[in-house]
């Protein structure tokens, strides 16, 4: 488990992480999201003693980071997929850490193996392209076979076959029972991977939530409605506090009822409905607005 309790950083008059608590808990991929500047990585360095807290402290099972005898067994860690020797082979950078920890070369062919590498184990790891690179840092998270992974941008440089790939690793440790944070920009991967989802902005908590409720609670839900009744029905759902407007194709756009209420509605009117469609938000339409206010590098539009 990792545990944040108010947490906060600055860098002179910039405050980077303001205050923040969360828990992280076992058996579930929990994404940790928000805008370029939010203070996600600061606070991933924080919760594994690479910066120091201005205030706050941070555990990870149990005990701050730098009190565990053997931290690569109980965190793995992916902050920077470029933090390597870059004139060492792909083995011999797994086995150099694996040796801080008294892992032998069986442990390194398991991680090489488990991330595809094993072919190129023996190239210098300089010459790897940003996804190979991202391969062996994942590698390198998970020598220590720890119950606890932190991973930061993970899916960046991966094609196709690599984040199908890492998704798919994402929750197979979820589902062993380890505790697993991943933060992404990539919303439609968080969609499909994250069970429970961490957003910040400008340093504080914005949500601690599943990713459905964050859904289910966002704006952009309607129903679409095809009825030869439009004009009552329209009638009958604004007077119950839901908003109506009309498409180009002649259907009814709802807002503030779902498909059940507007269905027993046309029920109990006797009027007839030729579609219900109830369109749901996305996680990234969620997602933006939660943050909307909440960014610090915006363009104009």
């Amino acid at each position: 488990m990792i545990e944040v309790q108010e947490l906060t950083k600055r860098y002179g008059r910039t405050t980077a992480v303001d205050s923040l608590s969360f828990t992280v808990e076992p058996g579930r991929v929990t994404g940790f999201l928000g805008p370029n500047g939010a203070g996600k990585s600061t606070t991933m360095r924080m919760i594994v003693g690479l910066d120091r807290p201005t205030a706050g402290t941070t555990r990870v099972n149990g005990k701050p980071y730098p009190a565990h005898r053997a931290p690569l067994c109980e965190v793995g860690t992916l902050l920077d997929a470029g933090g390597l020797h870059k004139g060492r082979t792909a083995y011999h950078h797994l086995l150099a850490l694996a040796r801080t920890h008294g892992l032998g070369p069986r442990r390194v062919a398991d991680v090489l193996d488990l991330t595809g590498l094993a072919g190129v184990a023996h190239r210098p790891a300089g010459g790897f392209s940003l996804g190979m690179a991202q391969r062996l840092g994942i590698a390198a998270a998970l020598l220590g076979d720890p119950s606890v992974v932190l991973l930061d941008e993970p899916v960046n440089g991966l094609d196709p076959d690599g984040v199908l790939w890492i998704r798919t690793l994402l929750r197979d440790l979820a589902a062993q029972g380890r505790t697993v944070l991943v933060s992404s920009h990539l919303m439609s991967e968080m969609a499909l991977t994250a069970d429970h989802l961490l957003i910040i902005g400008r340093g504080r908590l914005l949500a601690d939530t599943t990713v459905d409720d964050l859904i289910d609670g966002a704006a952009g839900g309607s129903v679409l409605v095809r009825t030869p009744d439009a004009d009552r029905l329209r009638h009958l759902l604004t007077a119950a506090g839901a908003s109506v407007a009309d498409t180009d194709d002649g259907a009814l756009r709802v807002t503030g009822a779902g498909a059940g209420r507007i269905g027993t509605t046309a029920r109990d009117h006797a009027l007839v409905l030729h579609e219900l469609t109830p369109h749901r938000a996305s996680l990234e339409e969620a997602y933006m607005d939660l943050t909307r206010t909440a960014v610090e590098y915006g363009g104009t539009r």
